[in-house]
């Protein structure tokens, strides 16, 4: 469990999924404890095991994984960790994506292939129905409404409880409502990468998550602004820009991921740190 008085998860706020699921708005994902390129197994097995349990006594209790990761050693990983799973805690995965090899994605959505990943991800993740089940990608190889019909169809069949979109604009969006509820969005975004403010924008409009992938940009992120309010408040850049984007927006639910245990914990800690009117000022003039 977390030390008596330590920051934990449950200082970033709630948000609820699809009416029913509510979630601590600090998440964590679950890409970077696979091997080298998001390929293979970790190097070290029982330190990402470690880190995943380390997880959830942190009160983190959302963890957003994929099918393409590893392939499949994200999701095993997180059984092996964490099942029979705590009752609040929500599995978010993805199906549309194949790997061809270290550091390499193509997109594959067909409807047959995304029910079959879904399948096995149902067994990998030891589960009967997939709380938060995404497409990974838009293919645009394969019309876009075939792709979510796929995911409508999982969803009436009890395999999945809500849909999310992955890598989208906001005309997706739209298409997509008409045929299945959407609950949340994944798009890259953060401090210095806000080319999905458009699609956030309509998360927060019309209830929907936003959850940022990339949220630190991999360290990139060591600007004089964030710097100068890190100073101020006894932070680091990175605490800073994940407490920037827990300010910007009630829909933002960012999943900081690592494969380090003492980083994950100065991730959590972020949810603690309180910007103020003059810390936001400065960093959105940045």
């Amino acid at each position: 469990m977390a030390t008596p008085g330590s920051p934990t998860a449950t200082a970033g706020g709630e948000l609820t999924l699809g009416g029913d699921m509510t979630i601590r708005r600090l998440g964590y994902g679950a890409m970077r404890i696979t091997g080298p390129g998001i390929w293979g197994e970790p190097e070290d097995r029982d330190a990402a095991i470690a880190l995943l349990r380390r997880v959830v006594e942190l009160d983190v209790n959302f963890i957003d994984t994929a099918d393409s990761y590893g392939p499949d050693v994200s999701e095993q990983l997180i059984a092996e960790a964490l099942h029979p799973y705590p009752d609040d805690l929500v599995i978010a995965t993805k199906g549309g994506l194949t790997r061809p090899g270290p550091g390499s994605w193509a997109p594959d959505c067909r409807p047959e292939r995304l029910k079959k990943c879904c399948d096995a991800s149902l067994l990998r993740l030891k589960l009967d129905t997939i709380a938060l089940y995404q497409l990974h990608t838009d293919d645009q190889k394969v019309p876009f409404e075939e792709q979510v019909g796929a995911l409508a169809e999982l969803r009436e069949e009890g395999k999945v409880r809500h849909v999310g979109l992955s890598n989208v604009g906001r005309d997706h969006v739209d298409r997509a409502r008409q045929i299945v509820p959407i609950v949340s969005v994944q798009n890259r975004y953060s401090i210095t990468a806000r080319d999905s403010e458009e699609v956030l924008r309509k998360c927060q409009q019309d209830g929907l998550a936003f959850i940022p992938w990339f949220p630190l940009d991999a360290g990139g992120i060591a600007q004089d602004a964030l710097e100068q309010v890190a100073r101020r408040h006894g932070a680091t850049p990175m605490q800073v820009a994940l407490a920037w984007l827990l300010a910007h927006s009630p829909a933002m639910l960012p999943i900081p991921g690592t494969s380090s245990i003492p980083h994950l914990e100065e991730n959590v800690e972020a949810a603690s740190l309180k910007l103020d009117a003059g810390d936001l000022a400065l960093l959105e003039e940045a």
